[in-house]
């Protein structure tokens, strides 16, 4: 049986270009694994649903999402700011 989804990626790019794969069937562990490998600069080649490639609009929308809750966690800490002053203020779900 297939995974629903899997996040292909470069866990070093300026040093490797070794391909992982992560694998899950929870489209919340997708947000939370982009949010890691955007957090600690991997190269993301490639994000499959079903085994099929995502289209470069849903490739771009999920990261997008990513890196929107990473934008809202900084800014909850750095400001102390609760998810509706963040909602308000910036315009991010949090």
């Amino acid at each position: 049986m297939l995974n629903k989804f899997a996040i292909d990626y470069i866990a070093f790019p300026q040093h490797s270009s070794r391909v992982f794969t992560h694998l899950t069937d929870d489209p919340i562990e997708v947000e939370d694994f982009l949010m890691h490998l955007l957090g600690a600069r991997c190269r993301i080649t490639a994000i499959r649903h079903d085994g099929i490639v995502m289209t470069s609009h849903q490739f771009d929308r999920m990261l997008k999402v990513a890196a929107e809750r990473i934008a809202s966690e900084l800014l909850r800490e750095s400001l102390a700011l609760d998810a509706a002053e963040i909602k308000d203020r910036f315009g991010f779900a949090a």
